[in-house]
């Protein structure tokens, strides 16, 4: 809630009040502060559910362990980055990060591997049940499981756990926003999630594979007749929505942290930004 706005019994509406320090319109610095906190936080949460609403919104996938690949990529990242920078358990500042080496690497590394599990989960337990929507959640929601567990078992040490974020991006990079003094993180978290926005709206609407897509979500045995591989199509799909949601891990354990019960939180946030926004 950003501002409860009431009344004075006594007064007229010239005396309404946001908060107990005053009018909202009287404080506009706190309000553009709010507005782009709001703002930054939403482009994580388009990160995520844009791979999640590829899966399940789109190609009617359930995919119950979206919350899985959002964890396993966030904790690859954050043991990356220790490695290549020898922190040990320590954490790490910004000015210790270099952009390409200490954390693009990680973020791709980590890109890679949730991408790879997508694509075996895909084929070894989706592919022969698409449509089954049922049986979909029941084997996913036993994947997330299992996928806790070990993350428990070979990542968690006991806290929660974060990236640096690189040094061109750092606490003391902020940028001058109509009086407001506002970090470069956020922002760049907003500028990737508009930019993850057009692209897929440009694969999905003016590349031959997008036409295929959502072809074969209308009519899978009319594009089959065509000569199309539309289990092909689906499941460079699938990869693509692991994918998203391993970038969206890499940043949220930069932005904020990762720890065992983050992975239940944001397929929890991505099921409410996809049901929300529109299946599809």
């Amino acid at each position: 809630v950003l501002f409860i706005a009431a009344p004075s019994p006594v007064s007229g509406p010239s005396n309404w009040r946001s908060t107990t320090f005053g009018s909202a319109v009287h404080d506009p610095t706190d309000f553009l502060k709010t507005l782009l906190d709001t703002l930054t936080y939403a482009g994580l949460l388009f990160v995520v559910a844009s791979g999640f609403t590829l899966v399940f919104g789109l190609m009617r996938v359930v995919n119950m362990a979206h919350g899985s690949f959002f964890l396993l990529a966030g904790y690859i990242g954050v043991r990356m980055q220790k490695s290549f920078t020898h922190a040990g358990v320590f954490g790490l500042s910004s000015s210790q990060v270099s952009l390409w080496k200490d954390w693009v690497l990680p973020l791709v590394l980590a890109v890679l591997v949730v991408a790879g599990v997508g694509l075996l989960v895909q084929q070894l337990l989706l592919r022969w049940n698409q449509g089954q929507e049922l049986r979909q959640a029941l084997i996913t929601i036993a994947l997330s499981l299992i996928a806790a567990d070990q993350i428990i078992a070979h990542f968690v040490r006991g806290g929660a756990e974060s990236m640096a974020w690189p040094n061109i991006l750092g606490p003391d990079k902020q940028l001058a926003i109509g009086g407001v003094i506002y970090p470069w993180s956020r922002i760049f978290m907003l500028l990737l999630a508009l930019g993850i926005g057009f692209g897929l709206l440009m694969w999905l609407h003016r590349t031959r594979t997008g036409l295929v897509i959502r072809a074969g979500v209308d009519d899978r045995h009319m594009v089959r007749a065509l000569g199309i591989r539309i289990e092909r199509i689906f499941a460079v799909a699938f990869v693509v929505g692991a994918a998203l949601a391993a970038l969206g891990g890499v940043i949220g354990a930069s932005f904020a942290a990762v720890d065992s019960g983050v992975d239940g939180q944001w397929l929890l946030n991505s099921l409410v930004v996809v049901i929300i926004g529109g299946m599809g």
